[in-house]
């Protein structure tokens, strides 16, 4: 086994905890770490449950940590060492000789529906650690196959293949019906529903197993380089999955209220404008001719205009609608703000994204409302910005802030730099965030260098670069 003792005891493993907590965006600073202490000198250890909760409310100090912090507790505090201690006795065929079988995964199976059933959280435990031992290995089924030095390979899809938890669902449930209860469809859909939660934290339970299992063999810093989720700020946009994009939804007003409570305290800080020279020397009169006071002149903060052009293309819509949301989380910020889609052209859909609008499927209605390609449906940058400055042109004014999203890959068409040009020269400020790596821009058919020449051109690939770009182009 690749668990080794640290070299500082106890508080050399928390000092490795709280670093692989680092590594993977949680912000742990001294302070939190000496208050870790203190809560692993007050609690029992071998309570992990209120060892959990104690170091979670000593090290975390945002949402959307959760997650992270405790696939890192199950790595670097796990509940057993080995095969550790099991409560389960696994059924095995017996041989015609009457020696032990192999195991009987249909016998296996009626035990785990019998305690999905029961709802006991930790003989399901046992039960997931008993079944990784038995039918987690690559050579379980027969295969022969072996990991790395001759130790078996584990493997949670195998260990949850063979049992197939779903397929219990209605057996479990008419195993809930009892007799003389009503058996109307309410009643039937919260049971199903419970049903599936138990499953789904009995499959939790096997992969997470598994997970300690291989971080014994392959050490625990190799492991969590994979098995660790990315908070939602961390998630690259163009390569996250529904579920994904569906968090960093959620995480739009929270991070809104933060930018704009960054955005109060800059302005408090520049509450001064320029330097007045009229009235700097006119007040050093009295004090002959030294500025002891210098007079400064009045800021006046303005809200600017905003319009935004995003590409809206399959490619880039995930990111083009988690940016929408946000700016309409901020649309407080500005006196004006315009949205305007496209792919192959530009068409204006300001009125989706107005106060009070439903916004869970607006980017739907924005491909099926308005009005965006023309010949094959691949996204055109030249055309869209052409049709954007022949039909609202005027929109870009001096009191302007032209934001553009999208990952500036033409198709190999004309980018139409011209009229970009024209724009970025009509507008008080104008940005390009593009959710590509900066190592791709140029690459292939973007045309991101040629368009980074003409305005300031951003990597957005995350919620977190997302934020910063945004924070410093709020205005103060």
């Amino acid at each position: 086994m690749a668990v080794t003792t640290p070299e500082h005891g106890l508080p050399g493993h928390l000092v490795d905890f709280v670093g692989a907590l680092r590594r993977h965006g949680v912000a742990v600073g001294p302070g939190e770490t000496v208050d870790a202490a203190e809560v692993v000198g007050a609690l029992d250890l071998l309570r992990r449950r209120e060892l959990r909760e104690g170091l979670a409310s000593a090290l975390l100090r945002r949402s959307g940590q959760r997650e992270v912090f405790d696939t890192l507790f199950d790595l670097y505090f796990p509940p057993a060492l080995g095969v550790g201690a099991q409560d389960v006795e696994v059924p095995r065929a017996e041989t015609d000789d009457g020696s032990e079988g192999p195991v009987d995964v249909d016998a296996l199976r009626d035990l785990l529906a019998d305690l999905l059933l029961a709802g006991d959280e930790e003989a399901l435990r046992e039960l997931a650690r008993a079944a990784v031992d038995a039918l987690g290995t690559a050579g379980a089924s027969g295969t022969g196959v072996q990991g790395v030095n001759g130790q078996p390979s584990w493997s949670a899809y195998q260990a949850l293949r063979l049992m197939s938890p779903e397929t219990l669902l209605a057996r479990i449930l008419d195993g809930m019906r009892q007799d003389g209860d009503p058996t109307d469809d309410f009643t039937d859909e919260v049971r199903r529903r419970e049903i599936r939660d138990r499953i789904a934290r009995f499959r939790k339970m096997v992969q997470d197993e598994v997970r300690r299992r291989t971080a014994e063999q392959r050490g625990r810093d190799q492991v969590a380089k994979t098995a660790v989720p990315k908070q939602a700020e961390q998630v690259e946009f163009l390569s996250a999955y529904a579920e994904q994009l569906a968090q960093l939804r959620r995480t739009v007003h929270p991070l809104a209220r933060r930018l704009a409570s960054r955005l109060a305290v800059r302005r408090k800080h520049a509450k001064r404008g320029t330097l007045d020279m009229r009235r700097t020397l006119r007040r050093s009169m009295s004090t002959g001719g030294v500025p002891m006071k210098p007079a400064y002149r009045t800021r006046r903060p303005g809200r600017p205009e905003l319009v935004i052009l995003c590409d809206v293309s399959g490619s880039v819509a995930g990111f083009s609608h988690f940016t929408l949301l946000l700016v309409q989380a901020l649309r407080e910020q500005f006196s004006k703000v315009r949205v305007f889609a496209f792919v192959e052209k530009t068409d204006e859909v300001t009125h989706l994204f107005e106060p009070g609008a439903e916004l869970s499927g607006v980017m739907q209605r924005v491909l099926r409302e308005a009005d965006l390609t023309a010949f094959d449906g691949h996204s055109d940058y030249g055309h869209a910005l052409g049709s954007f400055a022949e039909f609202w042109g005027e929109a870009i004014t001096s009191k302007t802030s032209l934001l553009i999203l999208g990952d500036a890959r033409t198709n190999y068409r004309d980018p139409n730099l011209a009229v970009l040009r024209r724009l970025v020269g009509q507008a008080r400020h104008a940005h390009w965030l593009n959710p590509e790596p900066k190592r791709q821009w140029g690459t292939g058919d973007s045309a991101a260098h040629r368009y980074a020449d003409v305005l300031p051109m951003h990597e957005c690939r995350t919620a977190g670069q997302l934020a910063d770009v945004v924070e410093a182009l709020l205005p103060v």
